[in-house]
């Protein structure tokens, strides 16, 4: 399983209400971070990264630290 960190932000994704994260994101939690979501959810999160990143929005900069976690793991 993840780190605590990256749960915690993967489950604000979850409750977002964006459909590119979080559908992703609760795929990811169900299956406690398998690797075959893990890289679904690295795609969506690079997704919503390239699409709102900077918009000045609470997830913004979560979904840099996301990267970093899931990319290290």
């Amino acid at each position: 399983m993840a780190n605590t960190e990256l749960v915690t932000i993967v489950e604000k994704f979850a409750n977002s209400g964006w459909d590119v994260i979080d559908a992703p994101s609760k795929k990811w939690s169900e299956a406690n971070g398998s690797a075959e979501t893990a890289a679904e959810l690295l795609a969506a999160i690079q997704k919503a990264d390239n699409d709102c990143g900077n918009c000045g929005c609470e997830f913004d900069p979560l979904y840099k630290r996301a990267l970093e976690l899931l990319q290290a793991a």
